[in-house]
């Protein structure tokens, strides 16, 4: 199942995240996805941390969307090694990020 947001937005969320100065820009970024590119972040972070193996990702999905009881930005932003989490959970689900990673870089 391939998660349901563009990887570009979720390498945003990665890089910007490591910079501790923009965490308020970062916050509305996630704030301002829909309620599905919001639950798949959550969802790739969890099989990221080994809360969900890869091939329960379609449960990590569901689990996301039945267990939204506070803010997803604020949830994420409270996630200890968010970026990390994000970037081993596209890796676990062999989602290949170079080419998002390069469209970021050449900003």
């Amino acid at each position: 199942m391939r998660p349901d947001i563009s990887i570009k937005k979720v390498i945003h969320v990665i890089f910007q995240s490591r910079e501790p100065h923009r965490s308020r820009e970062v916050h509305d970024f996630i704030e301002a996805l829909n309620d599905d590119e919001q639950a798949t972040l959550v969802a790739i972070a969890w099989v990221g941390r080994g809360a969900f193996e890869p091939e329960d990702y379609a449960e990590a999905l569901a689990t996301a969307y039945a267990e939204a009881t506070t803010p997803t930005a604020d949830y994420l932003m409270g996630m200890p090694h968010l970026a990390e989490n994000l970037e081993s959970g596209l890796e676990a689900l062999d989602i290949d990020v170079t080419e998002a990673e390069e469209d970021f870089y050449d900003r």
